[in-house]
């Protein structure tokens, strides 16, 4: 994990070979807190190498101490240095640095008891391993707790995940509806409020072993959630009895065990307190301390995930930030539209923003915190670009657990001017319209009734306020109907009017824009209906061209073939014939699904994921080997590091 996390600089600093991007000039970036700044560039990997060192010392109990400050500082300061990249496995993995860095993890099988023989197979005091149960149990309780949600309860929060090929088993003898709402969310919901409890006690411990490992492999197949399901699997072993690892290694030939940590009983720790005959003394206040400690860091725990009423101004549709509240899940989003516009405060020239300039990130578009700091950003870097006193509007378009899309913040605001307090609730964010969440069913009634080339995007919107759309020429059959509430749609160009209510429909006409004005007190509700019609007409043609060689391999063709047609029977095209473009594209079809059938076996899917490790370590390897020496030596000519950084990316 740490190996992959050498690789992000290299994406948003080498890989572009800018100098004002190598300096970190044109560059938006969402810390914390606003004093926090990246080092340059070469600095960073040489704190990422501090860092993965750190973990390797942490592993094999080499320098234990150092070794965890090495990797603790490092972490956390990468951290908080951008909020864009938090979630409850970072979050996590911090925690747990913060908690070894404070234990006694290196008094079995460590460097350090090769020469410190008072650390060597010594006991490690009862609470070290009470404060790691205890983090794992929270993370499984809280995330229980978190998925009482009514809309994970409903089976909106993951609706499409049970058409995964790993449910495949229970959709032989369920339905796809019950898949997702049985074992998906309710078997989800209740593993993660049991599975603390179960793994504790001896007797269900077994059986939540297996539960637990069967959860957590699945989750390592159905996300991409880096390293955090081969963590969880790590975990359970603490809810072991602390002499399994001995047992198990007694288990080995007796001419290995001499390479093997001893199997011999654990020594006496002065820093473990011994009760019965013989033992002097009490406590002492290092103890009382560590058991005070325990006990703080239970509370805090359990009371941050519930924190988000103090913490107000991070509080959007969902409480706080992702990435401490253990809300695993459940929460998904769709975008279907983000426009950014910026208008100059001396001639009023207004202008348009690609979504995400100056940024590689897009958690920015679900938190109002990140929209300020990033509409900040831009008022800071647009006047490089004759923009004098920008101003930034955000128009941000998101459907949450299958709801309507709706506006996040007011496109009326110009957010660079805006209040955000952490501590206020925001004033420029808009609602979410729970009052319209039991639409979500007829919703997904409608959706059922269509066919495969008819598409539709489900709109809720504020009075007063407009959404302006473009209907692509592609589209050429494209209509509106007004669900709830009225509507004013304006054809720009044809500089016509159209009035609807509730139950009314008109068609668009394609390659032209139009405006959706809300004119009801209340907010409207209205659907898209369109065709592709050209994506249409293509998949016509193509299924016509497996029909027609599929009746001249069996003889049923009487015409002969034209000569542009003859590449789809496996022959090369005529000299002098140029390909034609259906033709070709269905050639790189039947290509692509001959590779997928070639490549779908286990033996083939492991290669791949083998080779993809490969580049990607070789990769962190050489950039971190480059910084390393730009550093010690001085940067070569942009020349020679585009050089480098391309024989470092290749694959």
């Amino acid at each position: 994990g740490l190996l992959m996390a050498l690789d992000v600089p290299q994406e948003r600093g080498l890989g572009h070979l800018d100098q004002r991007y190598l300096d970190g000039l044109d560059v938006c970036r969402f810390p914390l807190l606003p004093f926090l700044q990246p080092l340059p560039l070469d600095w960073m990997y040489l704190l990422y190498t501090i860092m993965f060192l750190g973990a390797l010392g942490i592993m094999l109990g080499c320098c234990y101490r150092l070794s965890c400050v090495a990797f603790l500082c490092p972490y956390w300061y990468l951290l908080l240095l951008d909020k864009t990249s938090w979630n409850n496995h970072s979050y996590l993995y911090g925690l747990l640095g913060f908690q070894l860095a404070l234990l006694g993890a290196d008094r079995y099988g460590s460097v350090d008891g090769l020469f410190r023989p008072q650390k060597r197979n010594a006991h490690v005091p009862l609470w070290n391993y009470a404060l790691l149960r205890a983090q794992v149990f929270i993370v499984y309780f809280i995330a229980g707790l978190k998925k009482l949600d009514a809309d994970w309860v409903g089976g909106f929060s993951m609706g499409t995940l049970a058409r995964h090929w790993l449910f495949a088993p229970f959709r032989l003898v369920l339905s796809e509806e019950l898949t997702s709402r049985l074992v998906v969310h309710g078997g989800g919901l209740v593993l993660d409020l049991s599975a603390g409890f179960l793994l504790f006690f001896d007797a269900t411990r077994p059986l939540a072993l297996i539960f637990v490992t069967y959860f957590h492999c699945m989750n390592s197949q159905l996300f991409s959630i880096g390293m955090f399901s081969y963590t969880m699997l790590a975990t359970n072993g603490l809810f072991c009895r602390p002499e399994w690892p001995r047992g198990l290694l007694a288990r080995c030939p007796h001419w290995l065990q001499g390479w093997l940590p001893s199997t011999e009983p654990p020594q006496p720790s002065p820093d473990c307190h011994y009760e019965g005959w013989g033992v002097r003394g009490g406590l002492r206040p290092r103890q009382h301390l560590a058991a005070a400690f325990t006990i703080l860091y239970v509370l805090e725990q359990l009371f941050l995930p519930y924190s988000h009423f103090i913490t107000q101004g991070y509080n959007n549709w969902t409480n706080g930030l992702y990435g401490y509240s253990w809300d695993m899940m459940v929460h998904s989003r769709f975008h279907q539209h983000v426009k950014i516009t910026y208008r100059d405060g001396l001639t009023g020239e207004v202008g348009y923003l690609k979504p995400g300039a100056f940024t590689q990130s897009r958690r920015w578009r679900d938190h109002a915190d990140m929209l300020k700091q990033y509409s900040a950003c831009l008022s800071q870097l647009l006047p490089r670009y004759n923009v004098t006193e920008p101003q930034i509007y955000f128009d941000v378009w998101v459907s949450i657990n299958e709801r309507f899309q709706q506006r996040l913040v007011d496109p009326r605001v110009d957010l660079v001017r805006a209040p955000w307090s952490p501590w206020t609730p925001t004033p420029w964010l808009l609602p979410l319209l729970v009052d319209l969440s039991p639409w979500r069913q007829q919703l997904q009634e409608m959706e059922a009734q269509l066919d495969g080339h008819t598409d539709t995007v489900f709109i809720a919107d504020f009075p007063g306020l407009y959404l302006e759309n473009f209907v692509s020429e592609d589209l050429g059959n494209t209509s509106l109907r007004v669900l709830r509430g009225k509507v004013l749609v304006e054809l720009v160009e044809q500089q016509q009017n159209h009035s609807l209510q509730e139950g009314e429909g008109m068609q668009l006409p394609a390659g032209q824009y139009h405006k959706v004005h809300t004119v009801s007190p209340e907010p409207s509700c209205y659907m898209y209906l369109y065709v592709n019609t050209t994506a249409l007409q293509l998949e016509r043609n193509l299924t016509r061209l497996r029909e027609l060689r599929e009746r001249v391999r069996n003889g049923t063709e009487q015409s002969p073939l034209p000569p542009e047609l003859r590449p789809i029977l496996g022959e090369p095209p005529p000299a002098g014939v140029p390909l034609d473009p259906v033709v070709s594209l269905f050639l790189r079809r039947e290509r692509r699904e001959q590779r997928r059938e070639q490549e779908s076996s286990l033996a083939q899917r492991l290669q791949r994921f083998l080779r993809r490790k490969f580049f990607l370590f070789r990769r962190s390897a050489l950039m971190t080997l480059i910084a390393l020496r730009n550093l010690a030596l001085g940067r070569p000519s942009p020349e020679r590091l585009a050089q480098e950084v391309a024989f470092a990316s290749w694959r």
